[in-house]
């Protein structure tokens, strides 16, 4: 429908306005959709969007304190009003020597602190131990654990992780954990780096982070907390005991673009330690220097992140907590969380299907339950019922694989989504449920 080639010429904005309904629009999955029940939301708002919208028009490249003053100054603090929101430890607040930074995404977070942590135990144990170091995580921590271990130079057979079953409701166990550390120190491996999740892509499951936290501490090794997803909810007290143990994590993180209504991207991240981030990727060339009187009196994000360049992404953060409130952001979660409920007793009260795993916050894993305990037969009925009903286009969920099985999820997230929504998918669900009972 587009040209080959970009246009010699201006061209008319209602003419560009008219394309992008046309020719753009039809073809976008619609994120923000009330009808909207994928992967996980990324959550937008009239706040947030207010705060992009500036950023934009401003478009400050902020990669050290001179050039652009208030966009460091404002990312500090916004970073110690939500660590306070989530009741983080003192030493991930910006008083002490740790402090925040507002990442892309989570795959940017956990990979800076694997560098950070692979740079501190190798100043230890000498540069030519790369091929030693281990890594650990569970079978159901999101993929981008692998990928930043990798670029780190870590070797993939050392990258441990740890299987999980519906036992543990999917979540890490420390006897795995603390098994697996044994055998590789008794084998001349040096374990250096735990990545925890709070919420996992495919289940929402919680690795214990207090059992987990002391293990770490007790051998000396970093531990990272992913809770990209989930996080966002713990500033809700009901919901806070999920990341009890946070005290005893070299690094946190939450992606606020997910529940927290910040707009794509907003990825904070806490270190317990600044230096070990500062000292794995700083730079200092001449280009770049300027005087200050002390080494702490400013600070300079570009040693905190992979790139040089920053967006003033800590405007829209500061907009959506000012504009709305943490009452209002807490009952926003708490309302997600119902909502997801609300599509929990449907599924329980049909004996079609079964709620696979327990539900912690707004993720609904389920499933059209297996007949005469066939579960190849089991997989088979609800891939299809995926994506028949995806093809309506009135609803979009997506999928996962729980021990060997085919499992629906159900997110809720998008800001729009109310009662009715949820009601209407749940009525096109069942309907074509009955279509597939049917052929079988």
């Amino acid at each position: 429908m587009l040209p080959d080639s970009a246009p010699d010429h201006p061209e008319p904005l209602k003419e560009l306005l008219h394309d992008v309904s046309k020719k753009i629009i039809p073809g976008l999955t619609h994120w923000q959709s009330p009808s909207y029940f994928a992967y996980y939301a990324s959550s937008t708002s009239v706040a947030g969007f207010l705060g992009e919208m500036l950023s934009a028009g401003l478009s400050v490249v902020g990669f050290t304190w001179l050039t652009s003053p208030v966009a460091t100054e404002l990312e500090v603090i916004v970073l110690d009003w939500l660590a306070k929101l989530l009741q983080l430890p003192d030493h991930f607040l910006s008083i002490g020597n740790g402090g925040g930074v507002i990442q892309g995404t989570g795959c940017e977070a956990v990979l800076v602190v694997v560098l950070a942590a692979r740079d501190r135990i190798m100043k230890k144990v000498g540069n030519t131990s790369l091929s030693q170091l281990v890594v650990y995580a569970s079978d159901q921590t999101h993929s981008s654990f692998r990928k930043a271990c990798l670029i780190g130079g870590i070797h993939e057979e050392n990258i441990r992780l740890l299987k999980t079953d519906s036992s543990t409701n999917y979540g890490m166990t420390p006897k795995s954990l603390e098994e697996s550390i044994s055998s590789d120190l008794e084998t001349g491996f040096i374990p250096f780096f735990i990545c925890a999740t709070v919420g996992t892509t495919s289940s929402a499951a919680v690795d214990p982070l207090v059992p987990l936290g002391k293990i770490a501490k007790s051998y000396g090794i970093w531990m990272h907390v992913d809770a990209a997803y989930a996080g966002n909810a713990c500033i809700c007290p009901e919901f806070r005991k999920h990341i009890d143990g946070v005290e005893n994590a070299d690094s946190f993180n939450i992606n606020a673009h997910k529940w927290l209504f910040a707009n794509q991207t907003c990825s904070p991240l806490w270190v317990k330690d600044r230096y070990s981030l500062i000292n794995a990727l700083k730079t200092n060339p001449e280009y770049l220097e300027y005087k200050v009187s002390k080494r702490d009196e400013v600070v300079n994000y570009k040693d905190w992140q992979i790139s040089l360049s920053r967006r003033f992404r800590s405007l829209k953060l500061w907009m959506v907590l000012r504009l709305y409130g943490a009452k209002n952001l807490r009952n926003f979660i708490r309302d997600h969380v119902n909502l997801a409920k609300h599509f929990e007793d449907y599924v329980a009260q049909d004996a079609h299907f079964e709620v696979v795993t327990t539900r912690y916050f707004s993720l609904v894993c389920f499933r059209l339950a297996p007949v005469d305990g066939d579960e190849d037969k089991c997989n088979e009925r609800n891939r299809e019922l995926l994506a028949t009903v995806n093809s309506t286009g009135k609803i979009f969920i997506s999928h996962t694989v729980l021990s060997g099985k085919f499992i629906l999820r159900f997110a809720v997230g998008a800001p729009l989504t109310e009662e009715k929504h949820v009601n209407e998918a749940w009525r096109i669900i069942q309907k074509h449920a009955s279509i597939h009972n049917k052929k079988y």
